[in-house]
């Protein structure tokens, strides 16, 4: 268990790594030069101590030690600051008080997605970090396998993402489309059926779809308000849709995924 180190300056170059935590575009820089990511909260951080992700340092306000320090380990900087410097190095009031900064695992293949998946999570254009971290939440926990973001979405490791997961950002397998819509026909090669998410009401039900469902499913989901491109569309072998009162548009992207998750998940292997 590694011994607790109080930083009284927020000068110090040790909290480098967390300083404008509000700031996207600086958030952004910083994290590609140095390839890691931010963890906030209690149980997010002890997700991210109990896995087998890199772990730089855990960063806590003072008197909160005892939360986290049981997992600790020896080779793992614990920074402990007071709520003033705090403050200072994040840009705003933490109230949580517990963060870490770990480096982000290595995208996937899709090759690499598809030697273990049986359904597979795809996200075109969404660019809402809250979102994209309820459906990794949901995925986890419904037993889907692994999650592909195509070129245009949202990084999944913006802290924010990471604490809507509660964690399961970090257990979950992610990769990033490099060629759009080419991932799809990538996708099929390796045997799967593209689904995609529609509130067309051409679309096929979930339950219909799931009644017959294939061996291997990657379930296409697209942004709040435009949806799926109209490439993806053409590019999926069907549209499921989820049936909704005539008088309501359409189902939160993240609710959505969580109800298609239920239906074509197995949460029994997850």
């Amino acid at each position: 268990m590694a011994i607790p180190l109080l930083l009284a300056s927020a000068n110090d170059p040790r909290l480098d790594q967390y300083r404008h935590l509000r700031d996207p575009e600086r958030r952004v820089t910083l994290e590609a030069v140095g390839g890691h990511f931010v963890a906030e909260g209690i149980t997010v951080v002890r997700r991210l101590l109990e896995s087998a992700l890199t772990i730089h340092s855990v960063l806590v306000l003072e008197g909160r030690q005892d939360r986290v320090a049981d997992l600790v380990r020896d080779d793992i900087d614990f920074l402990v600051v007071p709520k003033d410097v705090m403050n200072t190095v994040v840009g705003f009031d933490l109230h949580r008080g517990v963060l870490a900064c770990a480096q982000r695992p290595p995208n996937r293949s899709i090759t690499e997605l598809a030697s273990t998946a049986r359904t597979i999570a795809v996200l075109e254009g969404i660019n809402d970090h809250e979102n994209i971290g309820a459906i990794a939440r949901s995925a986890r926990a419904l037993g889907i396998d692994a999650m592909l973001l195509d070129p245009t979405t949202a990084d999944p490791w913006y802290r924010r993402a990471v604490r809507v997961s509660m964690g399961e950002m970090m257990y979950l397998p992610i990769g990033r489309a490099t060629a759009w819509p080419a991932a799809l026909h990538e996708l099929r090669s390796h045997g799967f059926v593209i689904a995609a998410l529609t509130p067309s009401p051409d679309a096929v039900d979930l339950a219909a779809f799931t009644a017959a469902r294939p061996d291997r499913v990657a379930l296409l989901l697209g942004a709040e308000g435009p949806g799926l491109s109209q490439a993806a569309l053409d590019d999926s072998d069907v549209h499921v849709r989820i049936p909704i009162r005539s008088t309501v548009d359409s189902l939160n992207v993240g609710h959505a995924a969580a109800i298609a998750f239920a239906a074509l998940g197995n949460p029994t292997d997850a």
